[in-house]
């Protein structure tokens, strides 16, 4: 994998809302606006979860990986839209087709790759695979709405 970086973690904090410790995106390696992103979440035995999920055998949760993913679909349509969010925020509206395959593990790096299906007004569909060592952990279809915060 190329360490080349397009978006690195100082750029992804200023266009993504969350932070420590629900930021799960690290770097976007690649970014075609409108078609598809690829990032990475480095995971580490430092993550909270790891405490809980589970002490003596510390898998990363599912729910977790979609929301990584989810997070690297806001890049792809941040990057995608002609204009700043400004006072609007993305969020996760649903899921389908998601389906584990193996667990991701403390050491491990969590390749985010999404793809853009298409989107209607204000709801975005996307398709997301998430890998480690090029063999898939999760993978589904989610969509997200870009919603005005004080609608919140």
């Amino acid at each position: 994998m190329s360490n080349e970086c397009v978006l690195d973690i100082r750029r992804i904090l200023e266009m993504l809302p969350h932070r420590y410790p629900f930021l799960l995106v690290d770097r976007v390696l690649e970014l075609e606006p409108g078609i598809r992103l690829k990032a990475i979440k480095n995971v580490t035995m430092n993550e909270e979860f790891f405490q809980g999920h589970f002490p003596n055998m510390p898998v990363m949760p599912g729910v977790l990986q979609l929301e990584a993913l989810a997070q690297a679909g806001g890049l792809l349509v941040m990057n995608s839209l002609n204009e700043p969010l400004g006072d609007k925020v993305f969020l996760f509206t649903g899921l389908n087709k998601v389906k584990f395959r193996r667990p991701v593990v403390p050491g491990d790096q969590l390749e985010l790759n999404v793809s853009y299906e298409r989107h209607k007004l204000n709801i975005w569909k996307m398709r997301g695979v998430a890998k480690v060592d090029g063999q898939v952990t999760c993978q589904g279809e989610f969509s997200a709405a870009v919603a005005d915060k004080g609608d919140m």
